[in-house]
């Protein structure tokens, strides 16, 4: 008997995961375009982005909506470009 999938895209995936795949597809420059934020704007981490987005519903919102948003995007990348995925190699930040 086959276990069920949840249906909701974010099942499974950390803030830290959505933020790391979010500045591996966009960049920090274009992730601070759409999300106007000072963390992604000034001296941006991933380490400081997570800290203010845990304590601000608000932003942590924007940023699970742009992630949905692009995540049919992101994917496409990953299929196209397997060897440019955050997982598949380390990036220094």
């Amino acid at each position: 008997m086959a276990m069920s999938s949840s249906k909701d895209p974010l099942h499974g995936k950390t803030l830290e995961m959505q933020v790391n795949e979010l500045v591996a597809h966009f960049g920090w420059s274009v992730l601070a375009s759409r999300v106007n934020i000072n963390c992604f704007k000034s001296d941006p981490s991933v380490k400081s982005s997570l800290k203010f987005l845990r304590r601000t519903p608000w932003a942590r919102k924007e940023v699970e909506t742009l992630y949905l948003d692009a995540l049919s995007e992101m994917e496409l990348t990953k299929t196209a470009h397997p060897a440019n995925s955050p997982w598949t190699q380390r990036r220094g930040n």
